[in-house]
């Protein structure tokens, strides 16, 4: 980082206490940098003073330069409250999230949870509660990520009601105690992490079906219940909620995240699926976010500001989603290719064709291994293609052989396909259990999962440019892809407890990560930020997006005690 980055971050700062924070940052980042100066400040600051001896002030004079530049934003903004993030916390330890950091540990400030706080939330859930050390710990740790925190929740409830989470925040709010969402627990990037301890909110005990409209295609759920759960519920009526994350995967955490799956290339994200909510605010208040109605132009599009907020925002209640009804036929068809290349081509030439897939899965041949090494099984392994064609019989079997001839045009092989229930199942747990399968190549190792996603027509560059670096890297690397809306993922498998193994990681991972953000892509398709990808936000938005999301968060949480430390990168001020 650079006096440019520093001079703009100090400017970019609207009062004492922020720009005292930054310019604490830049200061323990130059004296970290001491060495590096040491040699190419002679260069530059020396040469400009005629002076050949370095010092330690020397090496600290572009912050004197920043600090001139940067004190002149106060003389407009004296007055205005802080909005960084709270002058309590010592932004020498927050660094994760910030630009470039490749720490996996989050940090944070702790304060004792007050008593008359316990005891309020005592009376509010009665025997749903706990301070047991243990179901502190596991609500502490997600179960599909690397990612850790220095504290864990200080308490955990388990709200039966809409009215139970409204009187929790509310306490929460008055006693400036922060409180973290939680449902499946399966999101993989840190979002139900609490850095700052607190009180963990779990929405597992709400998981009713509230309504459900079979001649609208709607139903009304809470957000605890588990979008598998819900299908099964719905079987017998001819229905589906078509997004299909991974197992465990809960309705509130599906919006939290905004997450799609393997079917978002025919139904859309869950931006797409969910027709309106209910949220606790930071103060308590219920909102409704939007009618029943299919469609609306009334007012702000609040629905859409909740998905994705990942729990910043506010603690989503109540869900009405968009259903489908469960197709007539269907075929899975799988095929293999000699190269990467030729299967994601053939995956654009496929939707280039007008074909309404529901399903264009990508695997690479060390994913196949994996699959074959956890399953018994005998696939070859080579760059591999999943479809999945719906419709009538005859609609379905038409789609299959256009995309047959396609496959026949880029070197494609051995295409199968299957119509027998028992056999689709079974082809496509192949897929749903991808990421179960890539430990049994490293048993003892976690996963750093990649989820850029890019424009359609880069698809191809995008995976064969990353897959030269995964195959040279010495750690175990598999490509899994959404091949249909060019989101694609990698399963780096590594030690996060060594430093090389970490830094590998995150260097290939940041690699994939920047070169989608060049090819006007996203540093996440559908994982959502949480706190591994913080630091990749301002060089996908821009800081005036950015302090646009902040002014939003500050505006509906002004004590900062929802999810904090998530989604918005700390050194974001305005």
């Amino acid at each position: 980082m650079g006096f440019s980055f520093w001079l703009a971050r100090l400017r970019s700062c609207s009062n004492k206490s922020a720009f005292s924070n930054a310019f604490r940052d830049s200061f323990y980042h130059y004296k970290s940098q001491l060495n590096t100066c040491q040699k190419n400040l002679p260069s530059t600051i020396a040469e400009k003073t005629n002076s050949h001896a370095f010092s330690w002030s020397s090496c600290l004079l572009p912050l004197a330069f920043a600090v001139s530049a940067g004190s002149l934003t106060f003389q407009s903004h004296n007055n205005h409250p802080s909005l960084c993030e709270p002058s309590n916390l010592d932004s020498r330890k927050v660094t994760i999230g910030g630009k470039a950091s490749t720490e996996f540990v989050v940090k944070g400030t702790h304060k004792e949870v007050p008593q008359e706080l316990i005891d309020e939330l005592k009376a509010i859930c009665q025997d749903n509660m706990t301070l047991d050390y243990d179901e502190r710990f596991y609500h502490g740790k997600p179960q599909n990520s690397f990612h850790k925190a220095v504290n864990i929740p200080d308490v955990v409830v388990f709200p039966r009601s809409e009215e139970e989470v409204s009187q929790i925040v509310k306490s929460c709010n008055k006693h400036k105690v922060p409180i973290v969402p939680y449902g499946g627990a399966t999101s993989i990037e840190g979002h139900t992490l609490s850095p700052n301890g607190g009180v963990c909110i779990d929405m597992t005990l709400m998981k009713r079906v509230k309504a459900l409209h079979i001649r609208d295609m709607d139903v009304v759920v809470e957000p605890g219940i588990g979008w598998m759960e819900l299908n099964e519920y719905l079987e017998p009526y001819g229905l589906f909620f078509p997004l299909d994350p991974g197992p465990g995967a809960t309705i509130g955490g599906m919006c939290a995240t905004r997450c799609s799956g393997s079917l978002a290339v025919r139904y859309g994200t869950m931006r797409d699926n969910v027709i309106s909510l209910k949220v606790v605010l930071a103060n308590g208040d219920i909102v409704k976010t939007a009618s029943r109605a299919r469609k609306s132009a009334a007012g702000y599009d609040l629905t859409r500001l909740m998905i994705g907020s990942e729990g910043t925002l506010g603690v989503v209640t109540e869900v009405t989603l968009r259903l489908q009804k469960i197709p007539e036929h269907s075929v899975v068809a799988m095929c293999n290719f000699p190269t990467i290349k030729d299967a994601a081509d053939v995956a654009i030439d496929t939707m280039l064709s007008g074909i309404q897939v529901s399903r264009v899965e990508l695997l690479d041949e060390v994913q196949v291994r994996a699959i074959n090494i956890a399953n018994g099984k005998n696939l070859p392994e080579v760059p591999t293609l999943m479809f999945e064609f719906i419709g009538t019989e005859a609609y379905s079997h038409e789609q299959t052989q256009i995309v047959q001839r396609i496959v026949s045009e880029h070197n494609g092989s051995d295409f199968v396909f299957a119509e027998d229930p028992e056999a689709k199942k079974e082809l496509w747990k192949i897929r749903k259990e991808a990421l179960w399968a890539c430990f049994a190549m490293e048993p003892n190792f976690e996963a750093m999962i990649s989820d850029v996603c890019v424009p359609l027509s880069n698809l191809a560059e995008l995976i064969s440019r990353s897959k030269q670096e995964l195959d040279a890297s010495s750690l175990v690397c598999t490509v899994i892809a959404h091949a249909g809306d060019g989101n694609f993922h990698t399963v780096i498998l590594f030690d996060p407890n060594e430093e090389e193994h970490r830094r590998e990681a995150e260097r290939l991972n940041q690699f994939m990560v920047y070169t989608a953000l060049s090819m006007e892509g996203t540093c996440t398709g559908e994982h959502g930020v949480g706190t591994g990808k913080m630091k990749y936000l301002e060089k996908e938005f821009g800081i005036e997006a950015l302090q646009t999301m902040k002014r939003i968060k500050t505006a509906l949480d002004p004590n900062n005690i929802m999810n904090p430390g998530k989604l918005i990168p700390p050194h974001v001020c305005f």
